[in-house]
């Protein structure tokens, strides 16, 4: 299974204005679908996907083969490949979203005014959604799927090195789309690997995106940010952090922080760096970076830290605030809640961030005053996650403050129009 050629860029600008056209009458299809039609397709979409798993893990072997050959970084490869547990997850996935409940049509709110008119503030999706990411597979199927059921049309641009193995997975989604009766401009994947194309889809395809969504790192989101002309829901990096608060439960805190960094150091909601409050240093601190360093991860600490264990490497200024992604974390000594508060401030990315602590008055301290996305008490950023929201997956995770905020599943894929009925009234002079 070849990639797609680059073509010229005259083609390639007609190519991606037609598949916009295509998509906003999929769009307006698809506004109007029952939900028990995209409900069909989603299932159908996962029967194929469990069908095919040969012929996708042979398309990813190749793309997997070619960045290992290229000496891509482990957790780059990670995030690559695919494993028949990892298609057995897709496709359970496409069934979660099938069974939530379906955002379109609802009523969010409903009130009456003194002049009898009768006001509803409704949901509706937003159009057409176009979603950029490097290589992850996944995101296909997850993107594919939730779109579909907020009754979004989808354009999907992937990343060359995730060519074949998403094109694979496409193959699953239209195959789904087909047989429930759906138009297969639903969700498109753009057929070149020419970044020219990116370009078009940033410029809106002559209004043909209503927004865009990232999915990579720092590099494209922050190309997409920039060059945009559509809205964009998006983070530009997961700096998160886990503070070990004074009143700290170490025998929570250490398989906490193990899981928050290592049970995949490649997604955005690994812990980067670890905060240990002074007032329980000289008991916490060694063992729990210990338990990093003895996991194989790389720890990069203040003198404090460094104090802890020999094997820990100083860290460097720009280590706080840094994306490693891979076996590597920061960490730091602060003086309490306060501290550590302004240590996320200054460092993180408003992604996720943890406090782990027994008291319930200073956790509640932390959620209140952490400006972020997503913020936890007693549980792993690694939650940082769609599918753990119970949304059936996600497109992203949005920092931002407008429209979204956190995982985008269906219901941050809907926007709003009021309806307003009426008995005749006219508006007095």
């Amino acid at each position: 299974m070849n990639r797609p050629e680059r073509i010229d860029q005259p083609d390639v600008e007609r190519l991606m204005l037609d598949l916009g056209t295509r998509a906003r009458a999929a769009a307006t299809e698809l506004a109007l679908a029952p939900t028990e039609q995209k409900n069909s397709a989603l299932r159908a979409m996962a029967a194929a996907l469990r069908r095919s798993e040969a012929t996708i893990l042979e398309a990813n072997a190749l793309d997997v083969a070619d960045v290992k050959a290229a000496g891509q970084a482990s957790s780059f490869v990670d995030r690559l490949t695919l494993t028949p547990e990892r298609i057995e997850g897709i496709a359970k996935g496409l069934e979660d979203i099938a069974a939530l409940a379906d955002p379109v049509g609802a009523v969010i709110a409903a009130w009456e005014r003194p002049n009898g008119l009768k006001f509803e503030r409704v949901r509706v999706p937003i159009g057409v959604i176009g979603i950029i990411y490097e290589s992850r597979p996944n995101v296909t199927a997850d993107a594919g799927g939730l779109t579909l059921k907020s009754g979004n049309a989808a354009i999907l641009r992937t990343g060359s090195d995730a060519q074949r193995s998403a094109t694979a997975i496409h193959e699953c989604l239209v195959a789904g789309l087909r047989e429930a009766g759906l138009p297969e401009a639903a969700i498109t994947l753009v057929p070149t690997t020419d970044r020219a194309a990116v370009g078009h889809m940033l410029a809106g395809l002559n209004g043909a995106i209503d927004v865009i969504v990232p999915r990579g790192g720092k590099g494209l989101v922050g190309r997409v940010q920039q060059e945009a002309r559509v809205p964009v829901f998006a983070h530009l990096e997961g700096i998160c952090h886990t503070f070990i608060d004074r009143e700290a439960d170490l025998d929570i805190a250490v398989p906490l922080v193990i899981n928050g960094k290592l049970r995949r150091t490649g997604v955005c909601g690994a812990t980067e760096c670890l905060l240990v409050d002074r007032k329980v240093a000289g008991t916490h601190l060694a063992p729990l970076v210990k338990a990093l360093l003895d996991a194989g991860c790389e720890v990069r600490g203040d003198a404090e830290t460094q104090k802890a264990d020999a094997r820990v490497k100083a860290a460097q200024p720009d280590d706080y605030g840094r994306e490693f992604l891979d076996a590597i974390i920061a960490a730091k000594v602060v003086d309490g809640i306060d501290e550590a508060i302004a240590h996320i401030a200054r460092y993180g990315s408003q992604h996720t961030d943890s406090i782990i602590t027994k008291n319930d008055a200073t956790a509640e301290q932390f959620l209140q005053r952490v400006d972020s996305a997503i913020v936890l008490h007693n549980a792993s950023t690694q939650f940082a996650d769609g599918g753990e929201f119970g949304f059936g997956a996600e497109i992203g995770i949005a920092t931002g403050r407008l429209h979204a905020r956190g995982p985008v599943g269906v219901e941050q894929l809907t926007t709003f129009k009021y309806k307003v009925r009426g008995t005749g009234q006219t508006r007095p002079k």
